[in-house]
């Protein structure tokens, strides 16, 4: 690849509106995050409620997975994410009216973070999917680097903000994230890119199974996907860093703001690199690699004491899944015809989904049973097993060479 292709990228304007709207859905969701954990922690003080929370957002994602990828395919993709974040809009507006009130209750940040869950599992297939649209192919791995890059500069800055405005009151989170989604909205329809081909006929179970059934057809996406799914399931345990920041490293919401944005610093400066020097080769012994790393990295933050040891090694652990997500995420791409990437990327966000809010739960379940340092420790132990037995049942995925063997497709 040419050393001029990180310029290209920068002066695509299409693909500059594209960033800039990943960054403010990112930063908004999450600014969200972290106050929406803070405020239920401290209306509850119920570990069990910080799991919860989580599974209630994933739940639409099983709910209408089916549904999703076919509206993205069939529906034009700006439209629906437009809407989407048009509704999540609303919903960070609901909880403005209801902090000014003094309304905010536990019943109420579960409805909200379901109706945040159901909006966020449409709008994912139709941003994924948008973006071999937005670029032309010999750009596209890094254009992957790059975007992601947006939502980890919005990781960094966001949580801290949030956890810093959160000390003059949960109104001062809430309020700014209205404005985010709105000039997400805003920047999304901006978009001047040719449409995809739009799925024919009605939605029929037979369509809705197609993007399973290509996953299933295909082992090496099969395996890559669900190596993500129980990696980080057992690994995660961002639902657990209230209890960190307050518990065990002793801070207040602006430790817990720093702690959510330390693998998202590691994380960006790995996407930063690999958006100028993306992985070309040996992709699936780097990316088990990867896994791995991610897994010692959770075992050390839930074995540390140390507020700034516990940094560092987040810091580690959002690097290590940074290298997994651009490699993984490429790769799916690359290998899925133009028509089938919202069905293909609605199941993919199905397992991204499982392994961050469904994780959320099992953190929580799990430290509600054992303790929190145990669950986060076993966690990390649980990821490296997965990353050795998956290493045996895809052979062909870790021993894979190139991103793609038939570049199917974009349409540029």
């Amino acid at each position: 690849m040419s050393d001029h292709q990180p310029l290209l990228l920068r002066h695509h304007r299409p693909f500059l509106a594209f960033w800039l709207a990943r960054v403010c859905t990112a930063s908004g969701f999450q600014m969200l995050t972290v106050a929406i954990g803070w405020h239920l922690y401290q209306l509850t003080g119920n570990v069990l409620d910080l799991g919860l929370v989580g599974l209630v957002e994933f739940a639409p994602r099983v709910l209408f997975m089916l549904h999703t990828g076919h509206v993205a395919d069939r529906y034009d993709r700006r439209r629906v994410a437009a809407v989407c974040q048009t509704a999540q809009a609303l919903i960070a507006l609901a909880l403005v009216v209801g902090s000014s009130t003094n309304n905010v209750s536990r019943e109420l940040i579960f409805v909200l973070a379901f109706l945040l869950g159901s909006a966020r599992s449409f709008e994912v297939p139709a941003t994924q999917a948008l973006l071999p649209n937005v670029v032309p192919s010999q750009l596209f791995p890094r254009a992957v680097a790059a975007s992601a890059s947006a939502m980890q500069a919005a990781t960094i800055v966001a949580p801290a903000v949030g956890g810093f405005l959160y000390a003059f009151g949960s109104i001062w989170v809430y309020g700014p994230t209205v404005l985010l989604y709105l000039i997400a909205c805003l920047l999304t329809l901006s978009l001047n890119v040719p449409r995809q081909r739009p799925l024919q006929g009605r939605a029929n179970l037979e369509s809705l199974l197609a993007g399973i059934r290509f996953i299933r057809s295909r082992p090496d996406i099969l395996g890559a996907i669900s190596l993500d799914l129980f990696a980080v399931l057992l690994g995660g345990a961002t639902a657990l860093l209230p209890v960190f920041a307050k518990d065990i490293l002793l801070t207040g919401p602006w430790g817990l703001g720093l702690l959510r944005s330390a693998p998202a610093v590691g994380a960006l400066l790995m996407s930063l690199w690999l958006s100028r020097f993306p992985v070309e080769r040996k992709v699936g012994r780097v990316m088990f690699t990867a896994v791995g790393i991610f897994g010692v990295a959770t075992i050390a933050f839930g074995l540390s004491t140390s507020f700034w040891f516990s940094l560092a090694v987040l810091a580690v652990l959002g690097a290590a899944d940074m290298i997994s997500m651009v490699i993984r995420g490429a790769f799916v791409q690359l290998e899925t015809p133009d028509e089938m990437r919202g069905r293909v990327s609605a199941v993919n966000g199905l397992f991204i989904g499982a392994s961050n809010q469904l994780g959320e739960f099992e953190s929580g379940l799990t430290a509600h049973w054992f303790g929190t340092v145990p669950a986060v420790v076993l966690g990390g132990v649980g990821t490296l097993v997965v990353t050795g037995v998956w290493i045996k049942l895809f052979p062909s995925l870790a021993g894979r060479d190139h991103l793609h063997s038939l570049a199917a497709g974009t349409n540029r």
